[in-house]
């Protein structure tokens, strides 16, 4: 758990400057999605509709990160890797944002909320911003010091799965009515756990292998 340094290269960003270029990026097209609603509840789905992908995006980047770093090491692949915290901090904010739409949709039109909710997603979703809440709450040294690293590992390791899978079943059911537009987010998340997936079988087979030896 890496902390950059406040001098550290100004471009492209890291650490906290990172968050905070990736969250006021999530603001202004939230923003702007906003205002081409035609009135305040279509607004709110449609920042719900593009906080669900920037979410998923910034989730990926920092579900791979440490991944990508070990099967194609670079400079691009070791920014990444020095930056999944921030990458994570910034998804969190970007799902807060996503948070705080689903909620204003639900007093700008509880009618249009309910028919397109349901019980069980109420239940995922809690689950799923709890995983969240911990997560980002654990990501800084203090806080991960206090629960201590084998809880941290459970946190984190546990709540990244439980979001990978999360968002596969959401974007799942949609793209099952809309192929064309959320397919292609589909495929990133597929093929991000299928990344974690390879590392980790590698990671074994290297272990087995030193202890043949």
């Amino acid at each position: 758990m890496q902390v950059l340094p406040e001098n550290a290269s100004t471009w492209p960003p890291n650490g906290w400057r990172l968050t905070v270029w990736l969250s006021v990026a999530v603001l202004a097209a939230c923003a702007a999605a906003a205002s081409l609603a035609g009135d305040p509840a279509d607004g709110a789905r449609m920042v719900i509709r593009l906080t669900a992908r920037t979410s998923l995006i910034l989730f990926v980047l920092a579900f791979t990160a440490s991944s990508l770093a070990r099967l194609w090491p670079s400079a691009m692949t070791r920014w990444l890797r020095a930056n999944r915290r921030y990458f994570g901090l910034a998804f969190a904010f970007s799902h807060g944002i996503h948070a705080a739409a689903i909620f204003a949709l639900s007093q700008l039109d509880p009618v249009l909320f309910d028919a397109l909710t349901a019980p069980a997603a109420f239940i995922a979703g809690g689950i799923g911003y709890l995983a969240i809440v911990l997560m980002a709450s654990t990501s800084f040294d203090r806080t991960a010091a206090a629960v201590g690293l084998k809880a941290w590992r459970v946190i984190h390791t546990g709540g990244a799965w439980f979001l990978a899978i999360f968002f596969v079943v959401n974007f799942g059911r949609r793209a099952v009515l809309m192929p064309e537009m959320y397919w292609p987010y589909m495929a990133l998340i597929l093929a991000a756990i299928a990344l974690r997936l390879i590392v980790r079988l590698r990671g074994r087979k290297r272990d087995m292998a030193r202890l043949g030896a």
